[in-house]
C-alpha cells in the first residue's frame, strides 16, 4: 500500500508563486516515477510534469518555464514550484506515483486557485 499526500496549494493573484509537496508512504519503490496532475472542474486530468528516480523530467507545454518539479528521494517527497501563476492554472493539483508512469498511486489532490 503506498500513500501519497499533498500539501501546499491555495490562493495565489496571478503572477505568484506557490510551492507544492509531497510525501510519499508504505510500499514505494525508489524506482517510481512521480508526477504532478491536474483536474479543472469539467475537464479531463493531465500531467503537468513528471519525473524519474534518476531525475529526468518532463513538462506540460502550458507550463515550461514557469514550474520546476524536484525530488528528494532520502524523502520519498517530490515538489512543484510554480511561478509566474495564471488564472487557467486553476485546478485541483494531484500527485501520482508509479513505474514506468506516476499513474498507479494518486494522492487526494490540493486546489490551486489563481485569481486574475
Amino acid at each position: 500500500q503506498v500513500q501519497l499526500v499533498e500539501s501546499g496549494g491555495g490562493l495565489v493573484q496571478a503572477g505568484g508563486s506557490l510551492r507544492l509537496s509531497c510525501a510519499a508512504s508504505g510500499s514505494i519503490s525508489s524506482n517510481n516515477a512521480m508526477g504532478w496532475y491536474r483536474q479543472a472542474p469539467g475537464k479531463e486530468r493531465l500531467m503537468v510534469a513528471g519525473i524519474t528516480n534518476g531525475g529526468v523530467t518532463t513538462y506540460a507545454d502550458s507550463v515550461k518555464g514557469r514550474f520546476t518539479i524536484s525530488r528528494d528521494n532520502a524523502k520519498n517527497t517530490v515538489y512543484l514550484l510554480m511561478n509566474n501563476l495564471k488564472p487557467e492554472d486553476t485546478a485541483v493539483y494531484y500527485c501520482g506515483a508509479g513505474y514506468p508512469l506516476p499513474h498507479d498511486y494518486w494522492g487526494q489532490g490540493t486546489q490551486v486557485t489563481v485569481s486574475s
